[in-house]
């Protein structure tokens, strides 16, 4: 990890990125930029085939780019690999794992790959942190999907990297083990390692990551705290049940323009930050009317990157 005196503002800053791929030059990240703030817990998201891989590739320098300066831990890619590598740990999406490896020996020689000498090396502590200690002898074939995405996570933090990169991490994970999963990764963020997450599970960024970047067709489409984002579609649903409904909509609820359906649930669609609640229970009393159910339907992440991918 840096030293103190060189610990930068931000953990990843890419600046124009550009990534084309063979002889048609397709596009795939076009003038991507992002700085992602140090001991940040950030979500890149964005729809199959928008450039995230691309990018994530990139930075593990797995891929090429194409144009453009990117810095890990304020280490150039190009400039200083070496030491850009060594600033981050990258969880991929394939459960790629030599199947004749045990998990302890497997930790060990990645260690060893990264130059981490023996009395420094943490194999048994990230086993324990993972939930693999009973598992350190077992051959990897052995273990359950569950288990080797644990152990993948494990595989890139051998080195302890400032930054950690997860990319899809609970696909095909039961919800148990996703939990335990997110346990320790929230807990490394608090040790102050900066998290980099991919996810098509929408609800996870949203609880997890406190800034979002979206990306669609290699370009950021919008990139802001994830409370600021939430703020960009200022929408909520209140759906308001009553004993029962006369024919014609009265005179109190007509500003509104509430929606009937099933005869008794009265729709009402509003901008939160203008419209209280109380505004409109006090017109449906004012109507005469007698409310029996209430429930209410806000923005979420999902409403945004549908908005902000679905016609671009």
């Amino acid at each position: 990890m840096a030293k103190p005196d060189l610990v930068p503002d931000y953990a990843v800053e890419v600046v124009d990125l550009v990534k084309t791929y063979g002889s048609t030059g397709k596009l795939a990240l076009d003038g991507v930029s992002l700085a992602i703030p140090r001991g940040s817990f950030f979500g890149l998201l964005g729809p199959n085939g928008a450039g995230k891989s691309t990018l994530i590739n990139i930075l593990a320098g797995l891929v090429i780019k194409s144009g453009g300066t990117a810095r890990i831990w304020g280490r150039d890619i190009d400039r200083d690999p070496r030491g850009a590598r060594a600033a981050i740990g990258v969880v991929p999406q394939e459960l790629n794992l030599d199947p004749f490896f045990t998990p302890h020996a497997l930790l060990d020689v990645q260690a060893g790959m990264y130059g981490v000498p023996k009395a420094e090396r943490r194999t048994d502590a990230l086993l324990a942190a993972v939930g693999l200690t009973d598992k350190a002898h077992a051959y990897a074939r052995t273990l359950s999907g569950g288990m080797r995405r644990r152990l993948l996570v494990a595989k890139a933090m051998v080195h302890n990297p400032p930054v950690l990169v997860l990319d899809e991490p609970t696909a095909g994970v039961d919800i148990e083990l996703r939990r335990q999963l997110w346990d320790y990764v929230r807990e490394l963020n608090a040790q102050g390692v900066t998290i980099l997450l991919t996810t098509h599970y929408l609800e996870e960024a949203e609880q997890l990551c406190d800034s979002i970047a979206i990306i669609n067709h290699g370009q950021v489409v919008a990139c802001d705290t994830t409370r600021n984002l939430l703020k960009r579609i200022d929408r909520k649903q209140i759906t308001v049940t009553v004993a029962a409904m006369p024919e014609a909509l009265p005179p109190p609820l007509a500003p509104f323009a509430p929606e009937i359906r099933d005869g008794n649930r009265l729709v009402f669609a509003c901008k939160g930050s203008t419209m209280p609640i109380s505004a409109i229970l006090d017109a449906v009393r004012d109507a005469g009317l007698t409310i029996i159910d209430l429930s209410t339907e806000e923005t979420d992440l999902e409403d945004i990157f549908l908005q902000l991918t679905s016609s671009k």
